[in-house]
């Protein structure tokens, strides 16, 4: 009884992980492109020289620095929404999500050897990795059905149903 009701959540806990993992693997090449058309190259150079001389400590550290800087956004976003700023909230939340993430795949990317080679770290990126996996599958099946039903839309089948959704639409439009 209890699995039946906390699946839902557990489908949505997996879900905004999955968001985050794909925030993750899509900002990494943007700022892989920032950084070629910035002088930003060089700065990763020197932050690695830098980052190979610290002890693994040390680097974790630089890691979880600009978490900390990216923190008073977050909580301009609260404020923001807590006095019914709400456009200007969202716009700042996401601007600080897409900022922070940008900001930890380039720092994670310079740091991830020495991060690595401590054991607690290397077992909890371990352990990241297949909670991701296993947030993939267990929304996979929910991913198809709504892939397949988006393509019954799309297919020919469906076609007489789309051309009555535009007419309505046009017909909506052109009234006002």
């Amino acid at each position: 009884m209890m699995r039946r009701v906390l699946q839902p959540l557990w489908f949505f806990l997996a879900l905004i992980f999955l968001i985050e993992a794909w925030l993750w693997d899509h900002l990494e090449p943007v700022v892989a492109r920032i950084v070629a058309a910035i002088p930003l190259r060089a700065f990763k150079e020197w932050l690695a020289a830098r980052i190979a001389r610290l002890s693994p400590m040390l680097t974790l550290v630089v890691f979880v620095i600009p978490a900390i800087l990216l923190f008073p956004l977050k909580l301009a976003g609260a404020w923001l929404l807590m006095h019914q700023y709400w456009i200007s909230a969202f716009a700042l939340i996401v601007f600080s999500k897409f900022l922070g993430v940008g900001v930890a795949a380039f720092i994670f990317d310079v740091t991830r050897p020495k991060l690595l080679q401590m054991n607690w770290f290397r077992k909890l990126y371990e352990f990241v990795l297949d909670i991701r996996r296993r947030a993939g599958e267990l929304v996979a099946p929910v991913t198809a059905r709504i892939k397949a039903t988006m393509a019954m839309f799309r297919s020919n089948s469906s076609s007489r149903w789309m051309r009555l959704v535009q007419r309505l639409r046009h017909r909506a439009h052109s009234a006002r």
